[in-house]
């Protein structure tokens, strides 16, 4: 974390005072690499039963980054008053006042409103399903209020994407059937794993203003342990979509890939020393999310 006249600026930020860095991080631009990877994971499992064009491509980028910056202005609204009491997250663009109310609101309308017409773009499905997961990443913004497991419910969101991502290509539910949700689970409890190890850093705060997250609820070394059991969930659900697509042998090596990506990113934080949290956080998933992509695609070019 830097400070900008003495406003502390959270990690994965941008530098300087324009319009454009200030929506940037307003929604943490750079977090889309955790998620858009596996949109194009669903979307190239997909290009195995159907045909996909550089125009679907693009149609599901866009709706990907609208609904993601959507939901991440939604998100920073519910929050504002929170974030101007968290000393980690007062420097936020809201609480510190460096956009509007009335503007923010304004960007999550116009988002919502263009991954709609994105959806609509892609395919029936995908536009009769648009409002659904509107509404469930919505949702996830008041969870931390009620339940500590607002960090599945965020892993759930970002699932959508490669779900999304498939439907868009394929125009309908895959076959077999389980393929979709254990890809699903897959990302969900990657996302879901890796939101605990970054919640670890707000657990005195969380405690103390009532708020629900697993460190708060299991403390810290509870909390990596429930990380952990997610993450060997997240494997195993990645491992079963693989088999379900009748993937190759180059998305086994993907899949040990993360395997190993993972190892390192729980040897990088532990209960008692938060100091690379940063690393294991943003650029070891980061990473992950890339590098799957990555084998997934060459499998699929490979046994094109």
């Amino acid at each position: 974390m830097s400070e900008t006249a003495g406003v502390p600026r959270e990690g994965q930020t941008f530098g300087g005072v324009s319009r454009l860095v200030r929506y940037a991080n307003f929604v943490k631009l750079p977090h889309t690499v955790f998620a858009l990877p596996f949109a194009l994971v669903g979307a190239t499992l997909a290009s195995r039963i159907a045909p996909v064009s550089s125009a679907t491509l693009a149609w599901i980028a866009l709706a990907f980054t609208a609904a993601r910056f959507a939901a991440m202005a939604f998100n920073r609204i519910v929050d504002r008053k929170i974030d101007a009491l968290n000393p980690r997250t007062r420097g936020r663009e809201l609480p510190s006042g460096a956009l509007g109310l009335a503007e923010a609101w304004a960007s999550v309308v116009a988002s919502a409103l263009l991954f709609v017409l994105a959806a609509w773009m892609l395919n029936p499905l995908c536009f009769a399903l648009s409002p659904v997961a509107l509404a469930w990443v919505f949702f996830y913004s008041f969870t931390k209020r009620f339940t500590r497991w607002s960090h599945l419910v965020l892993g759930i969101g970002l699932s959508i994407a490669p779900v999304g991502g498939y439907l868009a290509v394929a125009g309908h539910w895959s076959d077999p059937w389980w393929m979709l949700p254990a890809l699903a689970v897959g990302v969900a409890t990657w996302v879901g794993g890796f939101d605990i190890l970054y919640a670890l850093a707000d657990e005195e705060f969380d405690r103390a203003q009532g708020l629900h997250s697993l460190p708060a609820a299991l403390g810290a070394s509870g909390a990596v342990i429930a990380t952990r059991i997610m993450h060997v969930v997240s494997v195993i659900g990645l491992t079963v979509a693989g088999i379900g697509a009748n993937a190759g042998w180059v998305y086994g090596l993907g899949l040990a890939a993360v395997i190993m990506l993972l190892l390192l990113e729980h040897r990088l934080v532990k209960a008692d020393d938060l100091t690379k949290l940063d690393a294991a956080f943003f650029t070891m998933n980061g990473i992950i999310s890339i590098t799957f992509f990555a084998f997934v695609l060459a499998d699929r070019l490979l046994w094109a």
